[in-house]
């Protein structure tokens, strides 16, 4: 693997698990509103949406939007928050990913 194709990886896997944490450390100190719940889940259905648009949808995005909207008709609006806010993370990361990936490949060394 080439050395331009490492560090391409080694930064995704940097900028994925800084999202993942900043998503994760975003719970609210008050319990989280319907409303807030219905802003976060828009932002993170939008950032899926763009993903799709550039072919890098990931499954684990589709889980998370799940959870939020099975969390959300149970009524608790701070797991639902969350789980929007990690399928945001989580669809911007894979944005991230099509994006840096577009050029990269054609540092492979093709022998």
């Amino acid at each position: 693997m080439s050395m331009i194709v490492r560090t391409h990886i080694q930064k995704f896997t940097l900028s994925l698990t800084t999202v993942l944490l900043v998503a994760s450390s975003m719970s609210a100190l008050a319990a989280a509103s319907e409303a807030e719940f219905k802003a976060a889940y828009a932002a993170a259905e939008a950032a899926n949406k763009e993903a799709g648009s550039l072919r890098n949808q990931w499954t684990t995005t589709t889980a998370a939007l799940a959870a939020a909207k099975k969390a959300a008709d149970a009524g608790d609006f701070d797991q639902a928050v969350a789980s929007s806010r990690e399928a945001e993370a989580l669809a911007k990361a894979s944005i991230f990913q099509a994006t840096s990936e577009k050029e990269a490949w054609k540092a492979i060394e093709i022998r």
